[in-house]
């Protein structure tokens, strides 16, 4: 319910941002105004300014309040799935990952919210509940819970900027016994995403590196 509400203070203010309401350098109401304006408790106003910080809208000062940023450029950096023309690259792309997504289980091991383990164990349980057709949807969406609880804006831009490419290309070149029909795929695959979250939500960075480390590097070793 917490993340529910959150969310629901953070689209307001973000949409009052980048209507230009709030501008560059304005301090956002304060945590009473805000509780009044939307009818939500202190660790759910606080919670959404977290994000907000997360996303580089806004910058907090203590003592001071905190104050609206400069809405960021897009991300120009993006790979195409059309650049992705062979098997190599295909490994290059998972080479890429474990270079970002190994720390990235580390940070979000020491930065997660009580919000952020709320969403990944949300996460989890849509993976296991995901058919045939969603579960390249849900196997990505692990893993950007994973580099939101970061708090690390640059993370989940990097990770959104693949998209379920990410997931989808290497499904397109492993064999039937690692298809997400089969049954013992999925729930090796289940079984690598526990251990990555319990480590994260346990607080334990070093397992949960390593932790992200053997998932991706099984799925390294399943391209061959």
């Amino acid at each position: 319910m917490t993340t529910t509400l959150a969310h629901r203070v953070v689209a307001g203010l973000k949409d009052r941002i980048l209507a230009g309401e709030l501008a560059p350098g304005t301090r956002l109401p304060s945590e009473n105004e805000l509780i009044e304006e939307y009818g939500v408790s202190r660790t759910v106003v606080r919670e959404a300014v977290t994000r907000l910080r997360a996303e580089g809208l806004v910058e907090t000062f203590q003592g001071r309040g905190s104050f609206v940023l400069a809405v960021p450029e897009p991300s120009s950096f993006r790979v195409e799935s059309s650049a992705i023309r062979s098997h190599h690259d295909v490994l290059a792309v998972v080479d890429f990952r474990l270079g970002i997504e190994c720390e990235s289980a580390a940070l979000a091991a020491r930065h997660r919210t009580d919000a952020d383990q709320t969403a990944i164990t949300a996460a989890m349980t849509a993976f296991t509940d995901a058919g045939r057709e969603g579960a390249v949807e849900a196997d990505f969406a692990f893993h950007v819970a994973i580099a939101r609880a970061t708090h690390n804006r640059f993370y989940v831009d990097l990770l959104e900027s693949l998209g379920p490419m990410m997931i989808m290309l290497q499904r397109t070149q492993l064999g039937a016994e690692f298809s997400m029909t089969d049954a013992a795929h999925v729930e090796r695959v289940q079984r690598e995403h526990d251990n990555v979250a319990a480590a994260v939500l346990a607080g334990d960075s070093d397992t949960a590196r390593a932790a992200m480390r053997v998932h991706l590097g099984n799925t390294r070793r399943r391209l061959g």
